[in-house]
């Protein structure tokens, strides 16, 4: 294995500073209200958090975005702390890294958007006016003709016998569709039917061969048409298969373009339902918004720019000790990326998002509970992978690419547990699991929390449908149980999150010289290696709980994880 030679000397000198204070300042766990704490048999170190997130969030990494130099010498400094802790290499050909092949791509040029009405007259919509095009990750040329069909939300739900497609034939057609879903469903659920992937799957069902999308009035206010505009030479990112094409779902029915409001009024002239009609209906909470044939056929063509690039996930192995169990795996994920330098910083301004918070303080995380079971005389019974991914800023890419290319059996992937952007800058007393609801997975994760003193709160922020929003709902999507966890809302939690939101998130403040409180990601160590523990050693294998809107849609009868 060769690891750059920053990262080997820096995980040597931690060997050798780390290991001797570990028994001297342990953690100082605070013990909730009502609960008892019981002593582990690990003792996280406060120093051993803060070295590894003193050379993840150092300048020198350039802000570890995904492909670059700066990323690829944390993940060899990851490999490397694998390495010295004595863990198995479990990523590709007996090494520590899974290569992630990545495709960067975005519009080249303005592309072109023709409506053909009834009367055989084409009207040419206006670049920044009328439309956006969309970047195509299969095709540098892409040009389609084909009439319009308007399919409201575009949402097809059948725990809630909802279906915008019934009764209209798309195949062969364009689909026009608003953005998001009807606010009455629930926010992680709506989260997931609002997801462009998930309406293009359902399109391509019933062969349409491409989508455009329109804002409802309330979208437009929360993210104005006109601010897209400065998104167009933003690369985006996806992985590539064995062939080097971009991966994408539902490639029969790509993203052609977004339509702004002005835009829409030059597709739904003439329609039977004016555009006003529909735009009031779908802000009504079950927005029962009905579709229609459109007049017409649309014309696009788009031209897009398409870049190889690489990168890696780090993957490590804690084999479990029990001949039958430890052929399934608990995932510790946590993603290794943050987003680079800052592209228009003001001469003398810190140009570097170091993303101390977001996410050296997960990896950090990572290691020092991969520390905790390497030094523990008990093994744990099912196997645990640790698994530091890439590209999670660019849309949980090396997640994505891991869960549905993993180096162990996907079968036996019983549970992820995900880390990211623990707010450290308090005394927490309590955490929230995202999804912990969802499957018994939340039941280990209570128990673990627990038995250190922690409690386990509901979701903050409901409205946010963060369940849905980063590295652990890729594995949720392959049917696997699975949970985000972070800091919670008690003992001023709620005024760190919201101020670290507003100041730091994002941009080169969330750095070193936060007031973080080392002792409080001790025991955010303590509470994810129980939760690990409780996790590997429970007899039955989690599973989604009977109902769960998630659970169906991704583990149905007979899968490993499916409700029982």
């Amino acid at each position: 294995m060769s690891f750059t030679r920053r990262a080997a000397l820096a995980s040597a000198a931690l060997l050798m500073v780390a290991q001797p204070v570990l028994a001297a300042t342990p953690a100082k766990p605070a013990v909730a209200a009502k609960q008892k704490a019981v002593v582990s048999d690990f003792v996280p170190s406060p120093e051993a958090i803060k070295a590894h997130m003193t050379f993840l969030a150092d300048d020198t990494l350039e802000g570890r975005e995904a492909g670059t130099r700066g990323y690829d010498i944390a993940a060899n400094y990851v490999a490397a702390q694998y390495a010295l802790l004595g863990v198995k290499p479990a990523g590709d050909k007996g090494s520590y890294l899974q290569r992630v092949p990545l495709l960067a791509f975005r519009p080249s040029g303005e592309g072109a958007v023709s409506v053909t009405g009834a009367d055989g007259a084409a009207v040419a919509l206006k670049y920044g006016e009328d439309y956006l095009p969309n970047a195509q990750a299969q095709a540098a040329d892409l040009a389609v003709e084909a009439p319009l069909v308007f399919v409201g939300f575009g949402v097809v739900d059948a725990t809630r016998g909802r279906d915008d497609y019934a009764g209209l034939d798309v195949k062969g057609k364009i689909v026009v569709m608003l953005t998001g879903a009807p606010s009455s469903i629930q926010t992680e659920e709506r989260a997931h039917l609002s997801s462009p992937n998930t309406k293009r799957t359902e399109a391509a069902k019933r062969g349409a061969i491409g989508v455009l999308t329109i804002p409802t009035t309330s979208g437009e206010k929360r993210r104005p048409f006109a601010r897209g505009l400065n998104g167009m030479k933003e690369w985006r990112i996806t992985w590539r298969d064995a062939q080097d094409i971009g991966a994408i779902r539902a490639p029969g029915a790509p993203a052609l373009a977004q339509i702004s409001l002005t835009g829409a009024e030059k597709l739904f002239a003439g329609a039977a339902t004016p555009l006003a009609s529909i735009l009031a209906e779908a802000e009504k909470p079950e927005g029962a918004v009905k579709g229609f044939p459109l007049a017409g056929k649309i014309k696009v063509t788009l031209k897009t720019e398409i870049e190889k690039r690489e990168s890696s996930n780090v993957v490590g192995l804690i084999e479990g000790s029990d001949p039958t169990l430890k052929a399934q795996t608990i995932i510790l994920s946590a993603h290794l990326d943050h987003i680079g330098i800052k592209e228009n910083a003001k001469p003398g301004e810190d140009r570097v998002n170091n993303g101390a918070l977001d996410n050296a303080s997960g990896i950090a995380t990572l290691l020092e509970v991969a520390r905790g079971f390497k030094n523990t005389k008990v093994r744990p019974k099912r196997s645990i992978v640790l698994l530091a991914v890439t590209a999670e800023e660019k849309g949980l890419v090396g997640s994505d690419y891991f869960a549905t290319n993993p180096t162990v059996k996907k079968a036996d992937i019983a549970a992820d547990v995900n880390l990211d952007m623990p707010v450290l800058l308090y005394p927490f007393t309590d955490v929230i699991a995202f999804g912990a609801n969802r499957s018994t997975v939340g039941e280990a994760v209570q128990k673990a929390a627990g038995r250190v003193g922690v409690g386990l709160s509901g979701d903050p922020l409901p409205e946010e449908g963060l369940f849905t929003r980063s590295d652990h709902y890729r594995f949720v999507e392959q049917g696997v149980p699975s949970v985000f966890l972070m800091t919670g809302f008690q003992n001023g939690g709620e005024k760190a999150f919201t101020t670290f939101l507003k100041t730091n998130y994002h941009n080169p403040a969330d750095d070193l010289n936060q007031p973080i409180d080392y002792q409080a990601a001790a025991k955010f160590a303590l509470v994810n290696y129980e939760i690990a523990r409780e996790l590997a050693n429970t007899p039955a294998r989690p599973v989604w709980k009977k109902g769960d809107f998630f659970g169906a849609a991704f583990a149905p009868a007979g899968h490993p994880s499916a409700a029982k």
